[in-house]
């Protein structure tokens, strides 16, 4: 059987160039698709670089947002300082205002002691927190409910009086009609609070009855009496629940040492008793606190690790523990002390921290 072969077939010259353009033209193209995968290749490094980018700014912002709660807590003018250098706030009432009324992780008593500064900028705040809250239809005794319980009033009476004064004003403002003036609603707010002592403290052994209340507030409707009716509803509502008020006290540090940097035991040298104690540590804020317990919610003290000098020592009584302390000295003229669990001017010292063969994190 005889095999066909194919006959090679002659182009012509037009389509010898023609079949020449094609080729050409082919290989532009996977050139140029070639070029869009490296772009491509190229555009999702980018992004996962700015995604990993963006990834370490919110978790640096958070890592600052921390700190500034902290610093607040301790410290309510520095803190809100420390929060708006780091553009963490805007340095205005408004910005403010919302940052203390959404009050995450912020001690009541340190946001009443900042809305309770005369400073304009405190006062512009007090007033931008007031008018966070939203009043309408309810009646005054719900309403101080819910203003009391999102800061813990100071103990001055000038300051407390600012406070109530704008919240007499904003809660007429809510809702018109319900007292004749910003005057009675101040005043009866006032008597309010009063009746709420009186019925619910424990020291107190004259609880007023209704009709003592009434008496307390004759007259100050423009001259009038209120209706006795709204009183005996208001004085209802308090005598059968008291005011919910916050229950930290200040001195609560606990907001302070949530999600530290460092926690664990170290062995510390005694400043006036030249002895090692075993203490529990935690670093924070560039800061060491120290505690006798784990479960004490109060520092034995502090040690602040700003403008210090870290240097080896050698103790040959403690080869096991770690050959060579870390020993910060702090500068003298300008180092901060201990007095009371906080810091104070003044008074070098040396620490002596060994590491110690318990839990660190």
């Amino acid at each position: 059987m005889d095999l066909c072969h194919p006959e090679s077939v002659e182009l012509s010259s037009g389509e010898t160039e023609e079949l020449q353009r094609i080729k050409w033209h082919r290989k532009q193209l996977l050139e140029d698709i070639q070029k869009l995968k490296d772009e491509i290749s190229e555009v999702f490094a980018q992004i996962d670089c700015f995604e990993g980018m963006d990834h370490s700014r919110m978790a640096q912002k958070e890592k600052e947002l921390c700190i500034g709660r902290k610093k607040f807590n301790m410290d309510p003018v520095k803190g809100i300082q420390y929060l708006t250098e780091h553009k963490l706030l805007k340095p205005c009432a408004q910005d403010i205002a919302q940052f203390l009324y959404k009050g995450e992780g912020l001690n009541k008593t340190a946001i009443g002691t900042y809305l309770g500064e005369r400073d304009p900028l405190n006062l512009q705040v007090l007033q931008a927190f007031v008018d966070c809250h939203e009043f309408a239809n309810l009646n005054l005794v719900q309403a101080l409910r819910q203003f009391l319980w999102s800061f813990r009033l100071p103990g001055e009476a000038q300051k407390i009086d600012r406070m109530m004064e704008s919240f007499a004003a904003r809660y007429c403002l809510c809702n018109p009609g319900v007292f004749q003036s910003t005057d009675t609603c101040y005043v009866l707010s006032f008597s309010i609070i009063m009746l709420n002592t009186s019925l619910h403290n424990p020291n107190v052994r004259d609880r007023p009855p209704f009709e003592r209340f009434v008496s307390m507030n004759r007259g100050i409707s423009g001259g009038g009496d209120l209706p006795e009716e709204q009183l005996r509803n208001l004085f209802d509502s308090i005598k059968s629940e008291p005011f919910s008020i916050p229950e930290d006290d200040g001195s609560d540090l606990t907001y302070t040492f949530f999600n530290p940097d460092r926690e664990g035991w170290l062995l510390k040298l005694g400043g006036r008793v030249k002895t090692w104690k075993r203490r529990w540590f935690i670093l924070t804020d560039n800061c060491l606190y120290y505690f006798e317990f784990t479960t004490d919610k109060e520092p034995r003290g502090i040690i602040p690790l700003e403008n210090l000098s870290v240097q080896k020592v050698d103790d040959p009584k403690k080869p096991a523990v770690l050959p060579g302390a870390l020993q910060p000295a702090l500068p003298r003229p300008e180092n901060q002390g201990l007095q009371d669990g906080w810091r104070r001017q003044g008074g070098g010292r040396q620490t002596r921290v060994l590491q110690d063969l318990g839990r660190q994190r």
